[in-house]
């Protein structure tokens, strides 16, 4: 399949990148970095398409017709790659794939066959080993490891001793939405890319783009405090009216009208209290903004901190439950 369109905030830094392969100074380490859902994933393809294009054109831009072209547009999706029982790298793509792109993401717990909260050591051994291999179309080779900050501290020395050992024509790109997470040794051996949020008019024009009503893209964008991906997600997925559902709750919980076990079951039950505690916590964030009053100002400072607390517990072994709970007596 070939590759969406970049919005006007990912053509930036893509240029960005771009520029500094032309001058020679982009290194085999780079760590792009961005609010979760505003398209890192999609700028490394572009990039990655770019890198591995075997004829490309004078300007430097992907050919569309090499061999590496062809497979990388023949993708029927994009899937991490998984790691079986025995550590070795399984390719998820099949005789389709390019045999030179890895993605590495959360991977599957063979003992309980649901996806991994983490990045583990296995996988980013395997992706090492896998990185040691000779290119099998000639030219370079592309590793995107998405998210890297949801990479277990056990694993960080794996991945720091294969950015040690760079082998020319190796690319590791590493994708964060919170780089703070990462260790030192890490972030300074990367390149950095940042994604920024774009004006609220080029994000409305976008959203517009994409077939959504102007009034629907407002709110989302409100509700996404002017990001373009989370709104188009929501407005997609539902996420708009867990906004409006969680606000209710929040009202409840602060009239004494509901009792937070009961709203924190309800929360977890679909798997999208994460979603409803980001919204908890922007709305504590809304109602302190232009607050002069400083008790005020520190309870829903609390909330606010509550809710995140809240959400680091989920990608927890804390029982989602009590986790939500926790976040959600703060409004009583």
């Amino acid at each position: 399949m070939s590759l969406p369109p970049l919005a006007p905030w990912q053509q930036r830094a893509y240029a960005q990148a771009a520029d500094a392969m032309a001058a020679g100074h982009f290194g085999h380490a780079l760590l792009i970095v961005g609010p979760e859902k505003i398209g890192k994933r999609l700028l490394a393809e572009h990039l990655a398409r770019r890198v591995l294009c075997l004829s490309p054109r004078a300007d430097g831009e992907a050919c569309g017709a090499c061999k590496s072209c062809t497979l990388f547009a023949s993708r029927a999706q994009m899937e991490t790659l998984e790691v079986r029982p025995d550590g070795a790298l399984a390719h998820p793509w099949g005789h389709s794939a390019h045999p030179d792109f890895l993605l590495l993401g959360y991977g599957i717990n063979h003992k309980t066959g649901k996806p991994r909260g983490e990045l583990v050591i296995e996988q980013i051994r395997s992706l090492s080993g896998a990185m040691n291999l000779t290119s099998q179309l000639g030219g370079g080779q592309v590793a995107i490891v998405d998210p890297c900050d949801a990479i277990n501290w056990s694993a960080f020395n794996a991945l720091l001793k294969t950015l040690e050992e760079p082998q020319p024509g190796r690319y590791l790109w590493l994708l964060a939405s919170n780089p703070a997470r990462l260790p030192a040794t890490i972030r300074s051996r990367c390149q950095r890319l940042e994604l920024h949020l774009p004006p609220r008019a080029e994000a409305l024009a976008w959203l517009r783009d994409r077939g959504h009503a102007e009034a629907l893209a407002n709110e989302a964008l409100d509700a996404s405090r002017g990001h373009p991906g989370l709104a188009d997600a929501w407005i997609g997925d539902g996420g708009l009216q867990l906004r409006r559902d969680a606000l209710t709750d929040a009202q409840a919980l602060l009239r004494g009208q509901a009792e937070p076990a009961d709203v924190a079951q309800r929360w977890v039950a679909d798997g999208q209290a994460d979603v409803r505690l980001r919204h908890l916590a922007e709305l504590a964030l809304r109602e302190a903004t232009g607050l002069t009053d400083p008790a005020a100002t520190r309870t829903l400072a609390a909330r606010f901190d509550a809710a995140n607390r809240a959400r680091e517990l989920l990608r927890s072994t804390v029982r989602a439950d009590l986790a939500v709970m926790e976040a959600l007596l703060a409004w009583r």
